[in-house]
């Protein structure tokens, strides 16, 4: 299986996509700070997710790299929080992607709380 295929991957890439479009909308400012950060900490979830998969086979290696996938997931969503108190998102668009961002740490830490194949781990979650 590919990682691309990892049902957490797909939503976190889709989170990221999101966090991208909006973030367009930042005052310029902005640009090196809070939508440089939080654009970088929403697609490093997918790029440790990436990494993880590849280090299934090594499970410290692989929990580490969830955890780091866990914690970068976390890191948006402060991010989140900053761009809703500075008004540059809506309650709405906040509650939005941090619901997209709990579904995302949800899967990861059901990943690192049970490690073994990628794939059925991604099959029971839906099933659960």
């Amino acid at each position: 299986m590919d990682f691309k295929k990892l049902f957490a991957y797909q939503k976190a890439f889709d989170l990221a996509m999101d966090i991208f479009e909006i973030s367009k909308n930042f005052p310029k400012e902005e640009t090196y700070t809070l939508t440089d950060q939080i654009r970088r900490s929403s697609r490093s979830v997918n790029a440790n997710l990436a990494e993880a998969y590849r280090k299934r086979v090594y499970p410290k290696h692989y929990n580490s790299k969830l955890t780091d996938a866990d914690a970068e997931n976390s890191e948006t969503n402060t991010w989140l929080d900053f761009a809703l108190a500075c008004n540059y998102i809506s309650k709405e668009q906040h509650i939005d992607l941090s619901n997209e961002g709990i579904e995302v740490g949800k899967l990861i830490n059901y990943m690192i709380n049970n490690p073994g194949n990628s794939e059925s781990i991604q099959n029971d979650y839906l099933v659960n």
